[in-house]
């Protein structure tokens, strides 16, 4: 009876041992693209600017899911994340953010990166970008979330990029915002699928 307990346990143990397995080679298998809504799913600390009319979570969540779904369209391998992160390995990783300001109107579109490696795209994407949004633009990592945002420490991307894409406490950039959103994600989807050797149709807006 000992010697069948003591299989049995065995056996226990081992399957348990395996289905770890699977499931960290799961969250740490290499993907083509992260995306990532910023705030998604915090309910306390920072849950993200607001307005009077919108939400960060809700806008970032929109974007964010347009834009994995456009990638999945084209046959990129994409992984949707929530702001809660954990070791994760991907060639292009993508934090979707809007700001806020104390004052409105003072800030608008900006763009993070942790290291050189992000620098030709980052600016790819401020260049594309740019053409578009028409309102003002900060200089790359001008605050410490941007710079040192800590996504940036749990996953290994190539190339790391976090996106403002606009201030949610200005009321003429909300006007101008709002009906765009999808568009955004187009144009951040096709920003993504081109960096990757991809030839995906540009989004007219």
């Amino acid at each position: 009876m000992k010697t069948k307990n003591k299989a049995a346990k065995f056996f226990s143990v081992l399957i348990l041992l395996l289905i770890g397995f699977i499931l960290y080679w799961s969250f740490t298998k290499p993907v083509s693209v992260i995306i990532q809504a910023g705030h998604e799913g915090r309910t306390t600390g920072n849950t993200g600017a607001e307005s009077k009319h919108y939400r960060e979570e809700e806008w970032n969540i929109i974007v964010a899911d347009e834009v994995a779904r456009l990638l999945k369209l084209w046959h990129i391998d994409v992984k949707r994340i929530p702001a809660r992160v954990y070791p994760m390995k991907a060639t292009i990783a993508v934090s979707i953010h809007f700001d806020g300001a104390t004052k409105p109107c003072r800030s608008g579109a900006s763009i993070g990166y942790p290291n050189q490696n992000s620098y030709a795209f980052a600016q790819k994407w401020k260049s594309l970008y740019k053409t578009y949004f028409p309102f003002k633009w900060h200089k790359d990592n001008f605050t410490k979330n941007l710079k040192y945002y800590y996504a940036y420490n749990y996953i290994k991307a190539d190339k790391f990029l976090l996106l403002e894409l606009g201030e949610l406490s200005c009321k003429k950039q909300t006007n101008w915002l709002q009906p765009r959103l999808k568009k955004i994600a187009h144009l951040v989807a096709y920003s993504i699928a081109t960096e990757l050797g991809h030839s995906v149709k540009k989004p007219q807006f």
